[in-house]
């Protein structure tokens, strides 16, 4: 695709179809080619001009976001990122609109809070630019669908890594297997339906599993909820001090950095605040790097369909350490982003298909057993 990303907004609320034009138009790769009130305006916009991207809002007059998104996935897909207050039950919505086929969920904009929209501003660009890279509609892998952005998303904010949270682990030797698999995962925009997909295949017996899904706060938890009620492992999100333990599986929280700790024979993680580390809070780098440090040939990490690198120099580093690496193979990333980076910088043990990270994690447990 050349040229600058077309995106369409939906919204009822003036005001948000405003700031949402504003902070888009922002980035030099994006152009907002209109804005409607509601579906039905939208749907005569589409038929002069197909966009690349919408973004849409859950509730709205005449008809509502979820209905018109199921609509236009069965007759003409395109990559849909849904906008949504932070509510209980617009969180629980927005997990039905991701089944559904969207591609990643964004917050509207607290307007008079300069410093809370700047930083918004960053992601929803960000994830704009990533729903455009989405493979939707003429190909879906099981109920994988996600979206990511180029590897070098645009912003003015300094990159940081995850120094800013914690030490490099140390070189030299690895640390011994003296302890269970601790499975690290990490996964940015589309991982939500991957990992539904991962979990439901694993038993309640499974080694205890850390995971960073790149989600706005709150999110998490209705995500966690959701999963919790498909699996046969038990699923939350996660709290500061949380044990890792076997057949449970710990989510980060939205907009907290999770570090995995260790104390004796026993792992534990440590919830956090702190900066964005690769354009992101949580980072899938800060959890590979502490599981490194903490870990090392005791875990594996897995590296997920998803946007940008985030989790590359994190994975390096748990190889280095002894960990055991995989990645979710290109056919069955929706964005071939984060696994893409992390295969270039030579921290892949193993590339696998989407379908077969869950044997994958129950053979290496069973390896080490």
């Amino acid at each position: 695709m050349g040229g600058k990303i077309r995106v369409l907004i939906i919204d009822d609320s003036a005001s948000v179809r405003q700031t949402l034009t504003s902070v888009l138009q922002s980035d030099p790769a994006i152009e907002v080619i209109g804005a409607a009130a509601d579906p039905f305006i939208a749907a005569k916009r589409i038929q002069d001009e197909v966009p690349d991207v919408i973004t849409l809002d859950v509730e709205m007059p005449r008809m509502d976001g979820i209905t018109f998104l199921r609509k236009l996935m069965s007759q003409r897909p395109i990559p849909v990122v849904m906008c949504s207050s932070l509510t209980e039950e617009g969180t629980e919505t927005l997990m039905q609109a991701l089944e559904a086929g969207a591609v990643d969920v964004i917050l509207k904009p607290k307007i008079g809070a300069a410093d809370h929209l700047a930083e918004q501003a960053q992601r929803i660009c960000e994830v704009v630019k990533g729903a455009s890279q989405a493979r939707i509609g003429s190909r879906r892998v099981a109920s994988a669908r996600a979206s990511g952005a180029s590897a070098s998303a645009s912003g003015p904010a300094q990159k940081l890594t995850a120094d800013v949270m914690l030490p490099p682990p140390p070189a030299g030797r690895a640390m011994a297997k003296t302890t269970e698999m601790v499975c690290c995962i990490g996964a940015s925009t589309g991982g939500t339906e991957a990992l539904r997909e991962l979990l439901e295949r694993l038993p309640a017996n499974s080694p205890g599993i850390v995971i960073v899904q790149h989600m706005p706060e709150k999110f998490t938890a209705a995500f966690a909820k959701r999963l919790n009620g498909l699996c046969e492992v038990e699923v939350k999100e996660a709290q500061d001090g949380d044990p890792v333990l076997r057949g449970h599986v710990l989510i980060a929280p939205g907009d907290r950095h999770m570090l995995l700790e260790r104390q004796g024979a026993r792992y534990h993680v440590s919830v956090r605040e702190g900066p964005l580390v690769s354009r992101h809070r949580p980072s899938v780098d800060v959890l590979f790097r502490s599981a490194a440090r903490a870990a090392g040939s005791n875990a594996m990490a897995v590296i997920m369909t998803g946007m940008g690198d985030d989790g590359a120099r994190g994975m390096l580093e748990m190889k280095q350490a002894g960990a055991y690496t995989v990645a979710q193979d290109e056919a069955t990333s929706v964005v071939f982003g984060m696994p893409k980076e992390a295969i270039a910088r030579g921290g892949v043990d193993k590339i696998l298909g989407l379908p077969l990270l869950a044997s994958e994690i129950l053979a290496e447990d069973h390896r080490r057993r």
